[in-house]
């Protein structure tokens, strides 16, 4: 008689397992490089740039900011920190939206537009060495379609 019963879920092959374990492990592995990259250059965390970069592809420098989230994947409680960050360092406003007072904007400064390209020309680099000198072309795009296929919605 056998343990599992048919309603029991289906469990992950070993195959599905250690694809698992290896994609969790090389995202924790090349963004702690990519961190301590930033870090070494006397740059903010990946996660300004992350905002700076949606902030810079917005129309007029400006998105609300459930936007950024949504954009950026970062929780409303981190993002709420992150901005008053931001706010302090000069590289963001926040602007009361017109439409409805409670709401803000959240408006990249030129020192804001500054820094993301300071950035960027450490993060560049740093994908560069940490995947783009692991993976040919072709292993690079045959990866983005495997990750591809695990961010569509089911």
């Amino acid at each position: 008689m056998s343990d599992c019963s048919d309603d029991a879920p289906p469990h992950p092959s070993p195959s599905t397992v250690r694809a698992w374990v290896r994609l969790m492990r090389a995202q924790q592995i090349v963004l702690a490089a990519i961190e301590q990259d930033l870090k070494a250059a006397g740059l903010p965390p990946l996660a300004w740039y992350d905002v700076l970069l949606e902030l810079v592809r917005a129309e007029g420098g400006r998105l609300r900011p459930y936007e950024i989230e949504r954009r950026t994947l970062l929780a409303q409680h981190n993002l709420s920190r992150l901005l008053d960050r931001m706010e302090k360092a000069g590289l963001v406003l926040r602007e009361v939206f017109s439409e409805d007072g409670r709401g803000r904007w959240v408006i990249i400064t030129d020192a804001g537009r500054a820094m993301q390209a300071r950035m960027w020309n450490v993060y560049a680099p740093a994908i560069q060495r940490h995947l783009g000198d692991k993976l040919d072309d072709a292993q690079a795009d045959h990866l983005a379609a495997l990750l591809a296929a695990l961010s569509r919605n089911s």
